[in-house]
């Protein structure tokens, strides 16, 4: 379990990827051969979501939050902020803007991926 490094932040990131790759190798071990790919798939895809940075975890979280007020706007508006805060009561202010920060940052980056995904017309 990791939390924040910075104030005492209410929203906790839990990772438990490193105890799902060890029960995932447990069963490769004893696996029959048709059920290893599908055991080794599950593996790569374990490591590859436990290798996302909290940052992004967290900022993953806040959009989803601000969403669920109903808002679509830019993560670090104050608008943006207060639906964080409506969301998730338990905030405070500071926290909230650091969340909005790690949300702009996976905004960013999505909006990045769209614009180097080639037309697909």
């Amino acid at each position: 379990m990791t939390g924040f490094g910075k104030q005492n932040m209410a929203v906790l990131v839990l990772r438990e990827a490193d105890d799902i790759t060890t029960v995932l190798r447990q069963a490769l071990a004893t696996a029959p051969a048709e059920e290893r790919p599908g055991l080794e798939r599950a593996m790569a895809l374990t490591a590859e979501a436990g290798a996302v940075p909290d940052a992004e975890l967290r900022g993953r979280w806040a959009l989803r939050r601000m969403a669920s007020t109903g808002y679509d706007g830019p993560p670090r508006t104050v608008a943006a902020i207060k639906a964080l805060r409506t969301a998730e009561r338990s905030l405070s202010l500071l926290q909230a803007v650091n969340l909005s920060k790690d949300a702009e940052a996976v905004a960013m980056e999505a909006q990045d991926g769209r614009a180097a995904e080639p037309d697909a017309s």
